[in-house]
Formats: structure tokens, sequence, C-alpha cells
């Protein structure tokens, strides 16, 4: 009996010892202690990735597609995270704000915004600018923004772009023949319809095509040419006008509107012989005007002589210039636009002072050169 006890005690003896031993129970054990780069990120968050938010003009045409898709790639090669947010149209301001507001609330690291009204951000970009937040315009930009709010602006340049659209017009024969046949008593007619007059890339692009179409036919017929149709685009001619330069803008961005305002424009003007149509939304109209561009037809249409001329690339769009009811069609570079983007955002993350501009290009393609491999890698569906 001794014996057994004198076990027992020795047993006992040694499990005390080893508790002492451990520190405690293996619940209150702690954690191996990280060591190398995996303690340096553990201590400094360095193993996140910077939060860049990118809020743009829409999300419902194809552009804002191609967009987006070039904004992905340039995060997965610059390790960053990304969001990307549209207002439903174009027209939607207060929703485009609201989407700023809560791009801020998150506290990114870089902000990429194609502001619908600059005038309605303002108070966001001080924030931003207060807060060490870098901004980046893209596609329209941020116009007549405070000064130091953004630090690059990644666009087409689009007045450079619509001149090219206006002189593939002016240049184009049977337009040329036309325009030199008007006279005093037997004036002609262009046309530009643009989705509004506020958005500083559609705006520029009606005013490229503007200047330049009424320099050209100022040269034939000098001061005896004049803009008309809306306020912000208008100037009178000097003399009896021989060409006439009709401006439309719908009230709104809908389809409706643009169809209407197309429709309009065909059936009320006399001597119409070309049509500049500055967006997608405007192909849309006209094309829905003129029966899917139908009556664009270059043999039967109705509208055969008339020499229309787009801006972006959809597949309507590309449809209608391969088909020639449209003359042909200036296109940007989406994709660009969204990878420089991000781009110029991480490189602002990171202290790296860019241009004040960054011009992403533009090219005019017809029927005869849309499926060129420099072409077609700007087109998109």
């Amino acid at each position: 009996m001794k014996r057994f006890w004198a076990i027992f005690l020795a047993v006992m003896l040694l499990a005390v010892a080893l508790v002492g031993c451990s520190g405690g129970t293996e619940e209150e054990a702690t954690p191996e202690t990280p060591t190398g780069d995996t303690a340096q990120n553990a201590e400094t968050g360095n193993d996140e990735k910077p939060y860049i938010a990118i809020v743009s003009k829409g999300f419902q045409h194809q552009f804002w597609q191609t967009v987006y898709k070039g904004s992905q790639d340039a995060a997965a090669e610059y390790n960053v995270e990304i969001t990307f947010e549209g207002p439903p149209t174009e027209s939607d301001i207060s929703a485009q704000v609201d989407m700023l507001n809560n791009a801020l609330s998150k506290n990114p690291a870089a902000i990429c915004l194609a502001a619908l009204d600059t005038q309605s951000v303002t108070q966001q970009l001080l924030k931003a600018k207060e807060e060490g937040i870098p901004v980046v315009g893209f596609d329209s930009g941020v116009p007549n923004a405070p000064e130091g709010t953004i630090v690059s602006t990644v666009a087409t340049n689009n007045y450079e772009a619509a001149k090219m659209a206006a002189e593939e017009m002016f240049n184009n024969p049977q337009f040329n023949e036309r325009l030199k046949a008007a006279t005093e008593d037997n004036p002609v007619a262009i046309a530009v319809q643009s989705q509004d007059a506020t958005s500083a890339s559609i705006v520029d692009r009606t005013n490229g095509f503007i200047d330049t179409m009424k320099a050209k036919a100022e040269e034939l017929f000098p001061g005896a040419v004049e803009v008309v149709g809306h306020q912000v685009f208008a100037k009178p001619a000097s003399k009896p006008a021989v060409v006439s330069i009709k401006v439309t803008v719908p009230p709104s961005t809908s389809y409706t509107d643009a169809q209407a305002a197309a429709q309009t424009m065909l059936s009320n003007t006399k001597n119409l012989i070309g049509y500049f149509v500055s967006n997608e939304a405007s192909v849309t109209g006209i094309l829905a005007a003129t029966s899917d561009g139908t009556e664009l037809d270059r043999e039967k249409g109705r509208y055969k002589d008339l020499i229309v001329v787009g801006f972006d690339a959809g597949a309507p769009q590309k449809n209608a210039v391969k088909k020639q009811y449209f003359y042909g069609s200036v296109t940007q570079d989406p994709y660009t636009i969204g990878y420089k983007a991000v781009e110029v955002a991480y490189k602002a993350i990171n202290g790296e002072k860019g241009d004040e501009f960054i011009d992403t290009g533009a090219k005019f393609y017809t029927h005869e050169n849309i499926d060129d491999p420099d072409i077609a890698e700007l087109l998109y569906d």
C-alpha cells in the first residue's frame, strides 16, 4: 500500500511541474509571431491593395463598358482594388453626386472622375483635396474644377477629334459638290446633333465640328455662314446666309428625345446636305429616325444624298458605317482611357506627378478601313 501512494505522489508532482513549464493552458497560448515580410505587412497594413474609386458619366453605353475593361486590366497590372460606377443616364447629375459622396466615405487612395457637371461636385473635390485624395479626371474630365483639385486628365482631345469629323465631311466629294452649289437664293444646311450643351466632352465636339466646318465653308462664302438652333453655339452671319449650320440639343438624353430631335431636323430642314451626330446617344437617335438607317441607303434611301458622320463606335454605328448609311465615324480609344486613368491614379498615390492632360487619341473610320488592325482594335461592341 505504501508503494502505491509513493507512485501516485510521484505522478502528481510530475504533472504539476509540466503545467508550470507550459506557461498556461492551450487556450491561453499566444499565436506564433510573424517574421520577415509577413511581420512587416501585419504591422503596417502593406498587404492591403490601394483602393481607387472610379465614378463615370454613365454605365449604359458600350463605350463605358470598354472603359471599365481598361480600368480592370490596369487594376490587375498595378495590384489595386477598384470600383466602377455610373448613373443610369448622363442626365442624372444628382445620382452621380451621390456616388461620389459614397466613394469619399470609403476613404479611397484616389478617385477617377468623369463629371457630368463640375459645379455639382465642387464641394466633394475640395474635400478630396483637403483629405489628400488625388482626383484624376477622365473622358470629359472635370472642366473648370477648383485649382489644385485635379492632378491630371486622361481623355480624348474632343475638340481636335471633332475637327477631324468636319474635315472628312468637307472632303467628301458628294458633300463638297453640293456645298459649292449653294447660293443666297438656294442655301444649304448642315445639321449637328448633340445630346447636351453642358458636358465638356460633348461641348468640345460640337464646337470642334462647328468651328472647323464654318471656317471651311467661309473659304467659299466669306461672311455668309451662320450657326443657329441653340444659343450656346449660335454665331450669326455678317451677310445673308448661304450656309446654315443648324444645332439641335434634345431636352434629355433619352432614346425617344434623341429620335424626336433627329426626326424634326430631317423633316423640317430644306437642302440638308450633312449631318454630324456627336455621340452614341445621338447616333441611336438618327438611326431610329431613319428606320434603323435604311432611309440613309446610298441607292434607295429617302435621304440617300445626305452625308452623315458619327462619333464613337457602338455596334449599331459600326453597322451603319459598314452599310455606308454613315460616310464614317470618329472613334476614341475607350480602353486606353480606362487603363490610363487607373495608371495615372496609381502613380499619383505614389507621389508621381503626371502631365496635366493625357490625350488618348482618335481616328476616322469608314467602310473601307473598319477592319484594318489599327482601327479594329479601337472599336467596341
